[in-house]
């Protein structure tokens, strides 16, 4: 039987920005934010250019410290982190433009990924191939699991720009988060490409807690548990797609009406 004590000691947030700053010498980017991610759920974080999304993702992924406020992992700070050590916490993140190595592999792209979260940092082409064997054995079951296995052979610069956003979270899934940060996925894509990553990413979404900056309004309503809008560095609404759809004050910042 779960003791109450245990239950008042389960974080209501798998992930949070709590009373967040941002300064850029007097620029204020953001300002006294408060945002959480429930695990298990796919967030979406809407905004128009220069709401402060990227800057979230940076200061949640430490890639830029905080200039005041916490930023709490399953309800620890972990404001003082290096990005690696969010890393190997289970934060996984993608970027908005795609960062694979065109001239390797799918299956090497994900292989690599899974050896520096593995072991840490530089390859070590010294150590013995059986190591490699088993992580390339777990490179290639995620990939046939994603549904890429035909690309498993197959060099990154072979493929559509899609395809290779969608081998990016392959190698972001590879690090084995629990936390999914996604920047703007599907930047770039065609109405196709866009369509094939958003359906990978409703499929992967039950396995992990998902937050994704997205500008394509579909997506975002389509396959989004809860969506977080943001305007200039503050947050405005958050809730469900239907509650975001007729919110006045969304409609305003974001589509100036």
């Amino acid at each position: 039987m779960t003791s109450t004590a245990a239950v008042a000691a389960t974080p209501a947030y798998a992930y949070e920005a709590r009373r967040v700053t941002k300064k850029f010498g007097a620029n204020v980017v953001i300002e006294d934010l408060s945002i959480g991610f429930e695990a298990g759920m796919l967030h979406s974080i809407l905004g128009p250019n220069g709401a402060g999304k990227t800057t979230l993702f940076n200061l949640l992924t430490r890639d830029l410290p905080v200039s005041g406020g916490d930023i709490l992992l399953q309800g620890e700070s972990v404001t003082r982190l290096k990005p690696h050590e969010i890393a190997r916490r289970g934060v996984g993140r993608s970027y908005q433009i795609s960062s694979v190595y065109l001239e390797l592999t799918f299956l090497e792209n994900v292989w690599l990924a899974a050896y520096r979260a593995a072991h840490g940092g530089r390859v070590g082409w010294w150590r013995r191939v059986d190591r490699y064997t088993a992580l390339r054995e777990q490179a290639s079951q995620l990939l046939h699991e994603l549904g890429l296995g035909r690309y498993e052979h197959t060099p990154a610069a072979a493929v559509s720009y899609g395809d290779q956003r969608l081998l990016e979270i392959a190698v972001t899934l590879a690090t084995r988060p629990r936390i999914l940060l996604l920047d703007e996925p599907t930047a770039g894509l065609s109405q196709r490409e866009t369509e094939r990553v958003k359906t990978f990413i409703a499929t992967i979404k039950p396995q992990y807690t998902i937050v994704m900056i997205e500008h394509k309004m579909n997506v975002v309503m389509e396959i989004s548990d809860r969506i977080h809008v943001m305007n200039r560095g503050a947050l405005i609404a958050a809730g469900t797609a239907a509650e975001i759809a007729g919110n006045q004050a969304v409609h305003a910042a974001y589509f100036g009406l």
